[in-house]
């Protein structure tokens, strides 16, 4: 099998190294496209594929070709490789905003999936959500599928407007994560605290809270209640949080995240 991706930044080398580290395919397999000389050479020096520009013809043979490059850059791309693009060749996109539909008109291409993951995946924890055009076969949807499982979880949504959605919940999920620790150690700071050990005591606090989640015979709100002793100090924090309704600004911004994303959706 020849899998060849274009564009080769952050998110298209953890995908390569990913194929390689779980033997979907072998550095002579990999094609990695790029147009800059000088990142060539770089790519190159990394010795995990064979580098090459984007009118290569060897690109015709891809099993599955993947395109990583940025969304505002696709459409100077795209006349290069509808010339390069073998017509069984599986497309996955993982553009944020850019729609299969759109694809489909830039390269006439056929068989299309559009993938959302998370910035987790680079350490193989992450989780992508991904939809296909009309044209995939069940046999070609769990190929990609298993192509993208080597970097986390996967959930298929038949309907691609639900990637939206994905893009606002676990796409940008990360930085409300990070946004949340990031106040914790803050106040621990406030507190007397050196950042070192606040920063210690959230992580390890965050770390275990989600064990507890996947491994507790218990909902969310029992969890709570389980630290929330009536008249104690989590519920004199949950009654601010009520207070200031941060439970309902979370979920605003994250109805806004989706908004946004149709919004870059409906303008690509």
């Amino acid at each position: 099998m020849q899998i060849t991706i274009v564009g080769c930044g952050n998110m298209g080398l953890v995908y390569a190294r990913a194929f390689l580290r779980y033997n979907i395919v072998t550095s002579a397999e990999l094609l990695l496209v790029e147009k800059s000389e000088i990142r060539k050479e770089e790519l190159k020096a990394l010795g995990l594929g064979s580098v090459v520009t984007p009118s290569d013809p060897s690109i015709k043979n891809s099993d599955i070709l993947i395109i990583a490059v940025k969304p505002q850059d696709v459409r100077e791309l795209a006349p290069q490789l509808k010339s390069v693009l073998g017509k069984d060749t599986i497309l996955v996109t993982i553009m944020a905003g850019i729609t299969i539909p759109v694809l489909e008109n830039l390269l006439g291409h056929k068989h299309i999936i559009r993938a959302m993951p998370n910035s987790p995946v680079e350490i193989g924890m992450g989780i992508t959500g991904f939809s296909a055009n009309k044209n995939m076969t069940l046999d070609q949807i769990r190929k990609v599928e298993n192509l993208i499982s080597t970097t986390g979880r996967t959930v298929f949504f038949e309907n691609e407007a639900m990637l939206n959605a994905v893009t606002a919940l676990s796409g940008s999920g990360p930085a409300y994560f990070f946004y949340l620790v990031k106040a914790m150690i803050e106040a621990g700071k406030e507190m007397g605290m050196d950042e070192a050990v606040s920063a210690m005591l959230v992580k390890q606090t965050m770390l275990g809270a989600f064990h507890l989640i996947n491994n507790a015979n218990k909902s969310l709100d029992e969890l709570i209640q389980t630290v929330a002793s009536k008249g104690g100090t989590t519920e004199a924090a949950f009654s601010v949080f009520k207070n200031n309704k941060v439970g309902e600004g979370l979920a605003e911004g994250i109805l806004a995240a989706e908004k946004r994303a149709k919004e870059l959706s409906s303008n690509a």
